[in-house]
């Protein structure tokens, strides 16, 4: 998915039809970019890109895209951690018809929804390196993606590790686990200019899964992974409400 794929929604949000198996509905939005429009109420905070402030209006948003799939206002809208930390609908009934999981990098937001399915997304910003990508390979990728990874020039070395990582991300946080003595138990693809895809897993099927990548803007690359066997990408972008001059 490209930038033009997202396409743009104003608040309100009218009323969301949950998607069909095997499609996720991606929600993009930035809060820089939406600015005071934040509906926050009574929040109020001088800084309004402080920790703070980009906590709460993560929530807020969250809970408001929640509640236009579940019927509700978001403020009813209750979510919980699970053991391992992910986010889920406090009542079971409703977190079999929706599973949702959300990322964020500084003041950029990534959700996806799906019908049910364990869902993961992370999201990073491109240009992002880390020093010795292959030395970190060895340390806690799979021994596959390493050798792939050590295989690449130096030119698509850093794209490369960031895809890898968004994808593993993505796939850990889609499985409920946390991220440590996790990352090797499966093998992604590394090749940053293919389509990526699910080699191998420990104690799983990797065909039950669907990975892929996503560009919501030219900043920034989304990954995303699912409990399914196909998967289709629907992405949408949150506006401020249009006002007339």
């Amino acid at each position: 998915m490209s930038p033009e794929d997202f396409k743009p929604r104003s608040l309100p949000l009218a009323p969301l039809a949950l998607p069909a198996h095997g499609v996720v509905h991606l929600w993009f939005f930035d809060l820089t970019e939406l600015g005071d429009l934040l509906m926050l109420g009574r929040v109020k905070d001088p800084n309004p890109l402080s920790a703070r402030h980009l906590r709460t209006a993560r929530r807020f948003y969250q809970r408001l895209l929640l509640g236009a799939y579940l019927g509700i206002p978001g403020r009813d809208v209750r979510v919980v951690r699970t053991t391992r930390g992910k986010p889920a609908l406090a009542d079971d009934d409703l977190r079999k018809r929706l599973n949702f999981n959300v990322s964020y990098s500084g003041s950029a937001c990534l959700m996806g929804v799906s019908n049910g399915a364990s869902l993961g997304i992370d999201l990073e910003r491109r240009g992002r390196t880390v020093a010795r990508p292959v030395q970190l390979a060895l340390r806690y990728f799979n021994a596959w993606e390493h050798e792939a990874l050590a295989a690449l020039p130096p030119d698509r070395l850093d794209r490369a590790f960031l895809q890898t990582w968004a994808c593993k991300e993505a796939l850990v946080k889609g499985l409920g686990r946390g991220i440590a003595d996790q990352l090797h138990r499966f093998a992604v693809s590394c090749d940053p200019d293919q389509p990526v895809s699910l080699l191998a897993m420990e104690n799983d099927d990797a065909r039950a899964w669907s990975v892929a990548t996503l560009a919501p803007t030219d900043t920034y690359l989304g990954a995303v992974a699912l409990r399914h066997s196909a998967l289709r990408l629907e992405g949408f972008r949150i506006q401020a409400p249009q006002t007339d001059n």
